[in-house]
């Protein structure tokens, strides 16, 4: 059995003052870039892109099967053993991660740039199947930066160090691709908008060769079979499995299903947001200067708030506080189909960017602490496949739920109920991670 890649000897607690010198160090400004390259593409081959095919007249439903491409994010475990045990050729030299890094920001790049040459108007289908190579490579890219991430750090505090950053930098793309994107395609069209967005992947490309390839695996990597031999090929795809099970027991089945369920009110009316705004007859300079002074705010607020609480009240009441404010966020969206009011809209997009903030931050931290050494990588990429499969899959009948609801309600009486609806599918995580944080305690007792 491997050792919880969060497990490290007892550390003397730290000083703000010590927080805020780590901070300094050049690791944290790579993680900052990288979570940034992480987040970029995450939209635009998502949501970003349904307003650009609302634009041109795309159905609803159209939109979110469109939606479907980000299933590629779910995919990872099956090609993630791969990019844990296998050298990229050529970019090799830089080292696995590295390699593997700089490889997958490349054909980001350069898939973006395909979309933006192409456009809807060379038909729904050449658009899409650029967008699901960008994000298969964009999943690629995120299987590579969270095991960066874990293996990079020097022990627990250091993890929820860099989850920290990654998830600003994320925080900061993703209002990039769904804000400044917007304003973009308002006075210079989309395709230049697109090119932007390649041109900004230049960030991760500079942090890929500026980061350090971590040592702390090295070892229990070396101990281990060659990906090609047998033994090799069945530890690389079946061990991560089986260790996570062994590790923890009968709650895998139970972690997995809770993590599946968390971010159910983010994913499910993920494709909607921006068709809801077009239909809602905000401009998108309007939908800009709200989302991204207002994200941003809402993003760093969020995510502070979140470490913060979980040192004072522990990771379960974290994560159960995250969920309840997802659930919340998402369900006032309704009121923006009773006031159109651009000052409700700015306090909306406040609280629903403090709240996937804060809940995105408490989750991550979550599944890192659940990856062993050796199959950092694997597992990591299992867990996020996990939480993201479900929401992923049922996002893309997001539009034709819409469609259903406006016969009888009207366009605004359906987002209405849909929105509300979204937001009750907090409560099964709340209770899954009760009752998990109820095992935990009885677990950690029974030795005593």
């Amino acid at each position: 059995m491997t050792t919880a890649a969060g497990s490290h000897p007892p550390r003397k607690k730290r000083t703000a003052m010590d927080v805020l010198r780590e901070l300094r160090r050049p690791k944290v400004a790579v993680m900052l870039a990288l979570g940034f390259a992480s987040g970029l593409p995450f939209l635009l081959t998502q949501n970003t892109l349904g307003y650009w095919l609302r634009d041109e007249g795309t159905s609803l439903k159209l939109i979110g099967f469109a939606s479907w491409a980000g299933l590629a994010y779910v995919l990872k475990p099956l090609w993630s053993p791969v990019v844990d045990r296998v050298d990229v050729p050529l970019l090799g030299r830089l080292g696995r991660r590295r390699g593997w890094m700089l490889l997958a920001q490349l054909i980001v790049a350069a898939g973006l740039v395909a979309m933006a040459l192409t456009g809807p108007t060379a038909g729904l289908a050449t658009i899409v199947t650029f967008a699901v190579i960008v994000a298969f490579a964009s999943a690629t890219q995120d299987i590579v930066i969270d095991a960066w991430r874990i293996e990079a750090s020097d022990g627990p505090d250091e993890i929820g160090l860099l989850t920290a950053a990654a998830n600003i930098g994320y925080r900061v793309a993703i209002i990039i691709a769904d804000a400044a994107i917007i304003a973009g395609a308002q006075h210079f069209g989309w395709p230049p908008s697109y090119i932007a967005m390649a041109a900004l992947m230049g960030i991760g490309v500079a942090a890929s060769l500026l980061a350090f390839e971590p040592a702390r695996a090295e070892a229990v990597m070396q101990a281990k079979a060659p990906l090609w031999t047998p033994r090799g090929f069945v530890d690389a795809v079946v061990g991560p499995f089986v260790d996570f099970f062994a590790t923890h027991k009968g709650l895998g089945l139970l972690m997995l299903v809770a993590i599946a369920a968390y971010r159910l009110p983010d994913f499910l009316m993920g494709p909607m947001y921006n068709p809801f705004y077009h239909d809602l007859g905000f401009s998108k300079d309007a939908v800009a200067a709200v989302r991204f002074p207002t994200g941003l705010f809402g993003a760093f607020v969020g995510t502070a708030a979140s470490g913060l609480f979980a040192v004072r009240f522990g990771l379960f009441r974290t994560l159960i506080t995250g969920s309840v404010l997802q659930g919340l966020g998402t369900a006032s969206f309704a009121l923006l189909t009773i006031n159109h009011d651009l000052a409700l809209f700015t306090g909306v997009m406040a609280l629903d960017q403090f709240a996937q903030s804060f809940a995105g931050v408490a989750l991550i931290a979550y599944m890192s602490s659940l990856t062993g050494l050796g199959y950092t990588a694997t597992q990591y990429a299992l867990l996020s496949s996990t939480y993201a499969f479900l929401g992923k899959f049922l996002k893309g009948f997001s539009g034709q739920v819409v469609d259903g609801l406006s016969h009888s309600q009207g366009l605004m009486g359906a987002y209405a109920t849909a929105w509300i609806g979204t937001g009750l599918t907090a409560i099964p995580p709340i209770l899954l991670v009760l009752l998990l944080a109820r095992r935990d305690a009885r677990a950690k007792a029974a030795p005593a």
